[in-house]
């Protein structure tokens, strides 16, 4: 007898998955895959997992792709979770990591309980976590369909169609260290340099769009010491491409003028992990989403976020993708939750979205 949604999504995790340690779970969902879908399943060579589900109840031919990201962040060893009054949550010290195997859970109990789906490509990515590894070497010739639905955003009602730019910078001072009791005047303080450029660079809100923030600085070694070396990290995003790569640059400028004031050198390694991107909300993938949970009596909320999704990957690699909400509270915290009401009613739009490109 097949399990339910909710005694399969416990079961998924009190599986260990961390991030870079999925390698289990996903081989135990393989099994699951094609057991509970009767899915062909595969491995790309980045260790995705590929589970081809047939249709059922149509004539309809071109698929559609629901993915949901197989890692969770720490501490995510020895979940346990506990249902209350309807909640699930963590038992322990751990998150709960329905973010995301709550999306994991609803897409298995919509695609067996459609009675009509067209060809379904189920894909759980690695290292979503961790700078959305799986969807950026997704290997796009193993799967065929070119629309969507990421099933990774919280609030039911989301429907996120677009994200940012994302630059991340990574800057390292060089001053030159010296006595600060005996011989201060003879050091060049990196530490003073990186405080200089820290002041004169645009940072925090930039405008609505756009946002910049330095989150690690590193440098020096003893109380007495001038410190000749600070490491900082920092990023900028934009909803607009070119707002964010202005605001790099205003980055890199204020550290470089810096430096050169105080006869220091700097070296600054920027790297572009995201390109902004949307789709249109008129689009089919959009508006057969937001019909969706119209039917369940939810109003769909469509918007940007200046965070990163898989949806935003692959829409940058030429697939049509959106990220809709599967119910977590608190993701990445060791209050996540989820209610098992929502769960059922995001099975039941996905299982409309199923039914609606069935009968395309």
């Amino acid at each position: 007898m097949p399990k339910s949604m909710i005694d399969l999504f416990c079961e998924m995790v009190r599986m260990d998955s961390e991030s870079g340690s999925e390698a289990r779970f996903v081989e135990h969902m393989r099994g699951v895959l094609a057991e509970e879908l009767g899915a062909e399943t595969l491995l790309d060579a980045h260790g995705n997992l590929i589970a081809r589900v047939p249709p059922r109840g149509t004539s309809v031919s071109t698929p559609i792709m629901l993915v949901s990201h197989a890692d969770t962040v720490k501490p995510g060893v020895g979940i346990e979770p506990v249902i209350d009054d309807g909640v699930v949550r963590s038992s322990g010290e751990t998150i709960l990591g329905a973010d995301d195997k709550a999306g994991i859970a609803e897409i298995i109990e919509a695609v067996r309980r459609a009675e009509r789906r067209p060809p379904v490509e189920v894909v759980l990515t690695l290292g979503e976590e961790t700078g959305l590894s799986g969807s950026r070497n997704l290997d796009l010739d193993k799967v065929a369909a070119r629309t969507a639905f990421i099933l990774d955003a919280e609030e039911l009602e989301e429907v996120i169609i677009g994200g940012p730019t994302y630059v991340s910078l990574d800057i390292e001072i060089h001053g030159r260290a010296s006595h600060a009791g005996m011989y201060p005047e003879k050091g060049i303080s990196a530490i003073r340099v990186a405080a200089h450029a820290i002041c004169t660079m645009p940072e925090g809100r930039i405008d609505p769009e756009t946002t910049a923030n330095l989150g690690v600085i590193e440098g020096g070694l003893v109380r007495n010491g001038v410190p000749d070396t600070v490491r900082i990290k920092g990023e900028c995003r934009s909803l607009d491409h070119n707002k964010a790569m202005r605001q790099a640059a205003a980055m890199r400028q204020a550290f470089e003028d810096a430096a050169a004031a105080a006869e220091a050198t700097v070296t600054i390694e920027e790297t572009l992990s995201l390109r902004a991107a949307q789709i249109s909300s008129d689009t089919e993938v959009v508006t057969r989403a937001a019909a969706a949970l119209r039917a369940e009596g939810i109003e769909p909320s469509i918007k940007v976020i200046t965070g990163g999704t898989d949806a935003l990957i692959l829409t940058n690699r030429g697939v049509e993708a959106i990220a809709l909400g599967v119910g977590v509270v608190d993701a990445h915290a060791t209050t996540e939750h989820v209610k098992v009401a929502d769960m059922q009613t995001m099975a039941r739009v996905l299982v409309r979205l199923l039914e609606a490109y069935a009968a395309a």
